[in-house]
């Protein structure tokens, strides 16, 4: 792998972990501030988490993590969203898992659950939803 090809990756992983992270933060903060404000339970406030947080994940990830991927926005759209929906089933089964089985509070469960699951998501967005497609 060549030096600019290094730099490249190191600045995709880079960029992955800084809209990830903050894609994870606003899921974290919206489902426990329906949980602790709005007396939702955790698994519901889980999925309303999960659906702002995704404009957030793929608009970073888009413009910034993968940006000149060249593939278009409605092809990497469905593709990135095949993947978070199968990440968030993971994410919701885990949880709802570890809600039943441990007596480890609600919020920490989710954060642990949501850094779990975003290695997988990155391989897939890297070598799937964002692979440019062949040029007929």
């Amino acid at each position: 792998m060549s030096r600019r090809s290094t730099r490249l990756q190191h600045g995709r992983i880079g960029w992955f972990i800084v809209v990830g992270c903050a894609a994870a933060a606003v899921h974290w903060c919206v489902a426990t501030s329906l949980v602790a404000l709005a007396g939702w339970p955790p698994l519901r406030a889980n999925v309303a988490g999960w659906l702002v947080a995704l404009g957030v994940s793929f608009t970073g990830h888009h413009r910034l993590s993968f940006r000149g991927h060249g593939s278009s926005i409605g092809r990497a759209g469905l593709r990135f969203f095949a993947i978070s929906a199968g990440g968030f089933l993971v994410n919701e089964s885990a949880y709802a898992l570890l809600l039943r089985w441990t007596s480890v509070r609600y919020d920490v469960l989710l954060a642990a659950v949501l850094v779990g699951v975003a290695g997988v998501t990155y391989l897939l967005s890297r070598h799937w939803a964002f692979l440019r497609s062949p040029v007929p």
